[in-house]
């Protein structure tokens, strides 16, 4: 009889992505060499929206923790309106369930993730920081195990997990299993640099083929 577990009570750190799907991390530079090599350049329309979308959060989060519902509104969706990528020939989808059978078929694991994808190898992941504290490297297992569950296994896929405050990208090649890892960018430490950095980053990685 096949077990079904929820993917959040399944996968809760690294170490148990690595031994289900035999994922390794790849530090090289030459593996994940899209978050750092040839960046487009921001116009100055984008640096201008982009600092507002800055002083907005910051503003919110000085009443304290800001949930992701008004996450997604103050920053992500203006984010990715501002870059174009509601429009065709990009989609994007609120939330995604998986379903991922591992342990030879025996174990299924199940999950919604709030996620928006962008051409089905853009994985935008907005979690919610439920505390200060919080970090984005707390969701990569569960990132992971959900690009896993992607049907795209031939390209690279790329993610973007963000709580509005940090974003940090991954990529994952299914067909060596590998995964790489970008530095993580925070509005609170060089505020201007690392905003632009990270959406810099995003207009590399959905100009992809």
């Amino acid at each position: 009889m096949v077990q079904t577990i929820a993917v959040t009570d399944a996968i809760t750190n690294l170490n148990q992505v690595h031994e289900r799907f035999g994922l390794q991390p790849n530090p090289t530079p030459d593996f994940f060499s899209e978050w750092q090599q040839a960046l487009p350049d921001l116009t100055q329309i984008e640096v201008a929206a982009l600092d507002r979308y800055r002083d907005r959060y910051l503003f919110y989060a000085a009443e304290g923790t800001i949930s992701e519902g008004t996450v997604n509104i103050i920053m992500i969706s203006p984010l990715l309106e501002l870059l174009g990528l509601c429009d065709p020939p990009h989609k994007i989808f609120g939330e995604r369930y998986v379903t991922l059978a591992v342990d030879n078929g025996e174990t299924t694991l199940k999950g919604r993730i709030d996620v928006l994808i962008v051409q089905n190898d853009i994985w935008i992941v907005l979690i919610e920081a439920k505390h200060f504290g919080f970090s984005v490297m707390q969701a990569i297992p569960q990132t992971l195990t959900y690009m896993m569950a992607s049907p795209v296994s031939v390209k690279p896929q790329f993610a973007m997990i963000t709580t509005g405050e940090d974003f940090i990208f991954l990529k994952l090649q299914r067909q060596t299993v590998e995964y790489g890892l970008s530095h993580k960018f925070t509005l609170l430490s060089d505020i201007s640099h690392n905003l632009h950095q990270a959406v810099r980053i995003l207009k590399r990685l959905t100009a992809l083929d």
